[in-house]
């Protein structure tokens, strides 16, 4: 198996667009001193869309196929929690692989075939979720019929590693 960089090393200079204007309501009293914290942690509120023509799109890393394009949209990939948008061609199909980190996805356009090992294959339309394990080989294929844009959420710092084997 080949480990490859981290995403922040390949998606340099990928820029978080932050928009204004969001609304904030006060914290509810049993968490208000914790939230000035927390909101410092995160960062300042945003909100983006997929389809916005001034987010920053750059490569897939080794060893997904040329052709599908990641976005941070929120984070930095070399470490935890960072929030990214992949999208690939009609017909593309990612490779075997797993990361080191657990991730969470939700579908925003297309219809992705999904099959992890030792589970039953899925096919996930617009809004579907799914949740990946870390360490767990899996494979997608985007359909035919239209390009795939997937949300992708990592729990910990965002690896590919290539899985040589058969995921069944």
């Amino acid at each position: 198996m080949q480990r490859t960089q981290t995403l922040s090393a390949m998606l340099a200079g990928a820029m978080l667009i932050a928009v204004g204007g969001c609304e904030q309501r006060s914290a509810a009293p049993a968490q208000a001193d914790a939230a000035p914290q927390a909101a410092a942690d995160a960062g300042p509120p945003l909100v983006k869309a997929a389809g916005d023509a001034a987010l920053q799109w750059g490569p897939c890393p080794a060893p997904f196929p040329q052709g599908c394009e990641l976005s941070v949209l929120h984070g930095d990939p070399a470490k935890p929690n960072a929030d990214v948008l992949l999208r690939m061609p009609a017909g593309y199909a990612i490779p075997a692989h797993s990361h080191t980190s657990a991730e969470r996805m939700i579908l925003i356009s297309g219809r992705l075939d999904v099959k992890y090992q030792g589970a039953a294959a899925a096919t996930l339309a617009p809004g579907s979720y799914a949740f990946g394990p870390a360490g767990l080989p899996h494979r997608a294929t985007c359909a035919p019929t239209a390009a795939c844009t997937l949300f992708v959420a990592f729990e910990g710092p965002v690896d590919v590693e290539a899985f040589a084997g058969s995921v069944e």
